[in-house]
């Protein structure tokens, strides 16, 4: 049982921490306390990933419908996590520090695939998903040159920052958030805080921490949009409620 217990600690705790906190009983050394935080936050993040863009594809398919996410804005995000998770994937950075990127991959397809089909083209979803799988397996498979990941996750800074412009600018215009979800984006917002942190610690790579500092901001933007527009869309549910009984 003791040696079971060890090892879900030092799936956290590295064993110099092991050795500070149960051998020495030091519980205030700064760096492993900096270094368990950030383990437990990418654990955390991680296990968050899983279902943080669930509830964005549940309001799609229960509406039957992506009105008010922009294709592009999706595309451009996917690009972004996939190149992310790519590089680290590589880089061998720990999965503490990236594992996330793989769970909003999937989650992101799939919502890219939804707002084709609901936009009358099924066809070109299937055919989208289909070259993805590709695309990530070559990039994963440690024959793409290191230098073209590095290049890719550089990208991310901008294409982030237009992306999700580009849905900011989308929801202006429409005066409403559409389908997007309150809760996805508040995840997401937070995840990408908490990712700053973690990079710093577990990473160290500019280019990395750079990246989560850029989404920070972006997805703040668009949580201060579901904010602004949160009365807005509920008197326009209540209208459509309205006309309907009508």
């Amino acid at each position: 049982m003791a040696e079971i217990f060890k090892s879900l600690l030092l799936s956290v705790l590295t064993q110099q921490c092991y050795d500070e906190y149960f051998v020495k009983y030091n519980f205030f050394d700064e760096l492993c306390f900096k270094s368990t935080l950030s383990k437990g936050l990418g654990i955390g993040i991680i296990a968050g990933s899983i279902l943080v863009k669930v509830p964005q594809i549940l309001k799609i398919l229960g509406n039957k419908s992506a009105e008010g996410i922009n294709i592009f804005g999706v595309f451009l995000e996917l690009f972004a996590i996939t190149a992310n998770f790519s590089y680290s994937y590589i880089m061998k950075f720990p999965f503490s520090a990236w594992g996330d990127g793989t769970f909003l991959a999937i989650q992101t397809a799939t919502i890219a695939a939804l707002v084709l089909n609901y936009s009358g083209a099924p066809t070109k979803a299937g055919i989208f998903l289909a070259m993805y799988t590709g695309l990530v397996s070559i990039l994963a498979s440690g024959y793409t040159p290191v230098n073209i990941l590095w290049n890719m996750q550089a990208m991310n800074v901008p294409i982030i920052f237009i992306a999700k412009t580009i849905q900011v600018v989308t929801n202006y215009k429409n005066g409403s958030t559409g389908q997007l979800s309150a809760l996805t984006c508040f995840l997401l917002f937070g995840g990408s805080i908490a990712r700053i942190f973690t990079s710093i610690q577990e990473t160290g790579d500019f280019i990395i921490i750079l990246t989560y500092c850029v989404s920070t901001l972006a997805n703040g933007a668009l949580v201060f949009q579901l904010l602004w527009y949160w009365n807005v869309d509920k008197t326009t549910k209540n209208k459509n409620k309205k006309k309907k009984r009508n």
